[in-house]
């Protein structure tokens, strides 16, 4: 342990959370040369969403940005063995998505457009092509849609134990089961603002002078706790598996009825699917929405007949985490005035931890420890781009689960924070 000649704890570098996002950024921070790296984690490694998700990873975002932030991190969830001799499970799989609707179509063929400028060998599938490709789709009910064949999955739990047997042989200091209860700043040296001396945590403060903020779905509360305003919302989200199959013996592509966000995959012989609830009330995940369920199944066994009585095997509700425009946040923790303080660094992978995790992981070390990356672009992504509502001046990103649009939860405070998504 290293401590100060006063006796307080030190680090060059404090990372809150242990999920997918803290997890990975702890490791890039530590390997890329940081010193002494801190996770604090207040439950234990992985066990809110990192561990619950559908691992659904695709390089087809709905801009620029998201492609790139995509394509890194399936790039690093493929060489992932040959650099620390672990890795998520990853598999290539293809991915496509359904248009259902005249506008589906249309914005998907534009949004095609847009992701083969970027480099990527997406190409559209009439209705019958997809079927075919798909193998248990049925050939009507769609208009077809996009695809690309080098998208697939990771498995969540194996993501887990990847980046904490990462975090071990990068010598990370892990503390499970140790809160973040507060960030120490004092005056910038250049008299404006003020800059990370430290946090509290409930075993006692650590001086430091970097500090990166991840929370998943609690982000917002982590945010709160160190007097930054985050708007990142949390929300019901239902996983579910149905029992094995003869027609999922060979492998098929992941499919996704982005106009009613629900997407499925193969999974342990049989079929899993996912949806979120927009008419959900904002919070902590607590128990499954059967007539949700049912709704969601008769939905299924219109595009995938085969399913039609096969019986429920698993079902779980976790919270997931959204942001109002459904883009990562990524740069400087922020003050009450809206001045950045100096050494905190604020990272959400809203809601896609999974497919965009490695990436955002990387970014926030990047910025933690240089001030800037080239992973991607994050001029437009800070804290900065939202309003005092919460509101953000970037378009969203339209490829994303149908998050609630009027998000409203109370602070401790008793004041109420409501953002709105911007219009698709």
């Amino acid at each position: 342990m290293s401590t100060r000649p006063d006796g307080i704890e030190q680090a060059d570098l404090v990372v809150v959370g242990a999920g997918t996002v803290g997890g990975w950024a702890s490791w890039f921070a530590a390997t890329g040369g940081a010193g002494r790296v801190i996770v604090l984690e207040r439950d234990l490694v992985g066990q809110g969403a990192s561990s619950r998700a559908a691992g659904i990873v695709r390089a087809q975002g709905g801009t620029p940005t998201t492609v790139a932030l995509g394509r890194w991190s399936i790039d690093f969830y493929r060489r992932q063995a040959a650099e620390i001799g672990a890795d998520s499970g990853f598999r290539e799989l293809g991915y496509l998505i359904l248009a259902v609707t005249d506008e589906d179509e249309r914005a998907a063929r534009a949004r095609v457009a847009m992701q083969q400028s970027e480099g990527l060998a997406v190409r559209w599938l009439d209705a019958t092509e997809a079927a075919a490709i798909a193998g248990t789709l049925a050939p009507d009910g769609h208009r077809g849609g996009s695809f690309l064949e080098t998208d697939g999955h990771i498995d969540p739990p194996r993501n887990v134990r990847a980046y904490s047997l990462a975090m071990q042989q990068a010598g990370v200091d892990l503390r499970e089961r140790t809160a973040f209860t507060g960030l120490r700043t004092e005056p910038a040296a250049a008299g404006s603002g003020r800059r990370v001396v430290g946090v509290e945590t409930t075993a006692g403060p650590i001086a430091t002078e970097r500090v990166i903020l991840t929370g998943g779905p609690s982000l917002r509360a982590v945010g709160r706790i160190a007097g930054v305003t985050i708007p990142a919302g949390a929300v019901r989200h239902t996983v579910a598996i149905l029992e094995p199959h003869d027609a999922f013996a060979t492998a098929q592509p992941m499919v996704f009825d982005i106009g009613a966000g629900l997407y499925w995959r193969l999974e342990e012989g049989g079929l899993l699917f996912g949806w979120s609830d927009p008419n959900d009330r904002p919070g902590e995940a607590r128990d499954i929405d059967w007539s949700m369920y049912e709704a969601m199944r008769a939905r299924l066994a219109r595009f995938v007949p085969v399913t039609r009585g096969l019986r429920l095997r698993k079902i779980w509700a976790a919270t997931i985490d959204f942001t109002p425009d459904h883009l990562p946040i990524l740069g400087p923790g922020r003050d009450g005035d809206g001045r950045p303080i100096e050494g905190l660094t604020v990272a959400s992978a809203g809601g896609h931890g999974m497919m965009w995790g490695p990436g955002v992981a990387r970014v926030a070390a990047d910025l933690a420890l240089h001030g800037r990356t080239a992973v991607v672009d994050v001029a437009d992504l800070g804290l900065d781009r939202f309003d005092e509502h919460g509101r953000s001046r970037l378009a969203s990103d339209p490829i994303a689960l149908p998050f609630p649009l009027d998000a409203e939860d109370d602070d401790e405070d008793g004041v109420a924070a409501r953002f709105t998504e911007p219009s698709r």
